[in-house]
């Protein structure tokens, strides 16, 4: 059988590769039952146990080898995931220990009965490094140094001498398996007494990259556990000429792995390592800031009255808070910077991405990035215990007016792209404003500006941009004036006006729609003719002299006798 083949498919099928354990005893106690179930190797019934074993003569399966192979999975299984729970309840580790020796047992059961001779000899010296394996991990667990060294040591000959056997297909587990038990050696070798072992975990997890998994969290865990010995001899650290005592472990484990932290990150090789790295310093300070803010809490008091006594310094552990948060903010800056020059890089080959078809970098993407650095800047004036310290300030100064000239300069290149002739060139000569002043001010501080961006190359960047601009601005205005396109001229016209003449007029999707004009003009119309009787003077009346004098006579009398309606 393939015992590392078969152990690996099991494990990131059912949980490892999310680190379950749980569900991956699970599943070997349920495999073992189907095994037995198949075999008809059952340990009796459900009213009485039987025991059996397997032996050489019965060995007619390789099933009745995967029965023992299970057996020692599922051991090896339940004591990692107590392991885990062992962080929280202590009391677990003796339960964990003796689920390795049983793993343990099982694996030396499997090794005994693969020296049959009915077992092929890849299947035997599998069975050997498996055995050597389970063996290390106990030896491991209870702190063995040198017998657990010889344990992984015999495992990964024998892997090795497997992975050069066969074709590459093949040896990709064995090599895995060899990366995987290096960190262990190393991690003895260093308890055993070679110094040189930690620079090699540190190393080790360099190579990693950006991997996440089993191997990352065991090179994390091997470092932390070197630090955690090397810190019992750290009692104080020195910062901008005080010393402060360190009396916290999580501190002191943190600030040993600082340099050797900020080492990798230089030697990382791409963007990717660099930023996990960056978070996992980011972190660890994080902690450690919390473990000494709970410290400052119930010295409160005490605090205030050491501010009474030593006029306006402050205690031991606000400086060391201080230092910590300088060291957070710091990581932070070196962070988002290294972050602007891989956008500063992608920026320059801004045609070619045009050209793939992928989403290229704005220079706003800058702007927010240095926005982010000036706030860091601003927190570090504020820190408690260096707002007296005038070099300090005059450092941060510097350094807050380099970003500025930066951010100034990307501001410019965003106004640059929409045609803003004017303003970017008001902003390339506030640029060229900071940088000036970072050089006359930069005479003692030349040493703590050597990490920052040079300004030199910034202000001859920006007398180039500046000439680009203007020739721009010129071309741009002539061509303005020469060639106005017709389909960009807006005469106020409405649509019904131009239906001759085609005319790109955003408007006509808006809310505000020209059609036609509302309401509409007057317009000349013909007025109504007038028309004159003048057959009126040659007409001749009827005479009308009867009904006067009639209405004559009736007078006062035929008046009153209408009013109070008599007739005659």
């Amino acid at each position: 059988i393939a015992v590392l083949q078969i152990v690996k498919e099991s494990q990131q099928q059912h949980g490892l590769r999310h680190g379950d354990f749980q569900r991956y005893r699970g599943y070997c106690s349920r495999r073992l039952r189907r095994l037995r179930k198949t075999l008809n190797f059952k340990m009796g019934n459900r009213h009485k146990f039987t025991g059996k074993k397997v032996t050489e003569e019965i060995l007619s399966d390789n099933r009745y080898l995967l029965l023992i192979l299970m057996d020692a999975e599922r051991a090896w299984s339940y004591a990692m995931q107590l392991k885990q729970e062992a962080n929280t309840e202590p009391r677990k580790r003796f339960h964990l220990l003796s689920r390795l020796r049983k793993a343990v047992k099982h694996a030396e059961e499997l090794e005994r009965l693969c020296e049959s001779n009915r077992v092929d000899a890849k299947t035997k010296l599998e069975a050997q490094a498996y055995m050597a394996y389970l063996t290390g991990m106990l030896r491991f667990e209870h702190q063995e140094w040198k017998a657990a060294m010889e344990a992984f040591n015999k495992c990964k000959t024998i892997y090795e001498k497997l992975a050069n056997a066969f074709t590459e297909e093949q040896a990709v587990l064995y090599n895995q398996r060899v990366e995987e038990i290096s960190p262990n050696i190393r991690y003895c070798a260093y308890n055993i007494g070679d110094q040189s072992a930690m620079n090699e975990l540190m190393q080790m997890r360099l190579r990693s990259g950006g991997t996440e998994g089993l191997l990352a969290e065991k090179l994390e865990a091997l470092i932390t556990q070197t630090r955690a010995k090397q810190a019992a001899t750290m009692s104080e650290v020195e910062w901008r000429g005080r010393t402060v005592p360190v009396k916290i472990d999580k501190v002191r484990i943190f600030l040993l792995g600082l340099a050797d932290n900020e080492a990798a990150i230089a030697q990382a090789d791409n963007e990717e390592t660099k930023e996990r790295l960056f978070e996992s310093l980011l972190s660890e300070c994080r902690d450690a800031i919390q473990a000494v803010r709970e410290d400052l809490k119930p010295d409160q008091k005490q605090r205030e009255h050491s501010l009474e006594n030593d006029s306006g310094k402050v205690s031991n552990i606000q400086y060391l808070h201080s230092y910590l948060t300088y060291i957070k903010l710091s990581t932070a800056i070196k962070r988002n910077e290294s972050m602007a020059k891989s956008l500063q890089k992608a920026l320059l080959q801004q045609q070619r991405s045009e050209e793939d078809g992928k989403r290229t970098p704005r220079p706003q993407d800058l702007i927010r990035l240095y926005d982010i650095i000036l706030q860091n800047l601003v927190e570090l004036t504020q820190l408690p215990g260096l707002e007296e310290d005038k070099n300090f300030q005059k450092e941060i100064g510097l350094k807050t007016l380099v970003y500025k000239a930066y951010r100034c300069f990307f501001i410019a290149q965003s106004y640059v792209l929409v045609k803003k002739w004017s303003e970017a060139l008001v902003l390339y000569e506030r640029v060229l404003k900071y940088a000036r002043e970072v050089q006359s001010g930069a005479g003692a501080y030349t040493n703590s500006l050597k990490e920052l961006p040079d300004v030199q190359d910034l202000i001859t960047q920006v007398n180039a941009e500046k000439y680009s601009l203007q020739a721009a601005a010129i071309l741009d205005a002539n061509d303005a004036h020469e060639t106005e396109s017709p389909s960009q001229v807006k005469d106020g016209k409405p649509l019904s006006e131009r239906f001759e003449t085609f005319c790109l007029d955003p408007s006509l999707v808006s809310k505000q729609v020209s059609l036609v004009h509302f309401p509409p003009g007057f317009q000349p119309i013909p007025c109504k003719p007038l028309f004159f009787d003048l057959a009126l003077n040659h007409v001749a009346f009827p005479p009308l002299e009867d009904k006067v004098e009639q209405k004559a006579k009736s007078g006062l009398t035929g008046y009153i006798k209408g009013i109070f309606g008599f007739k005659s």
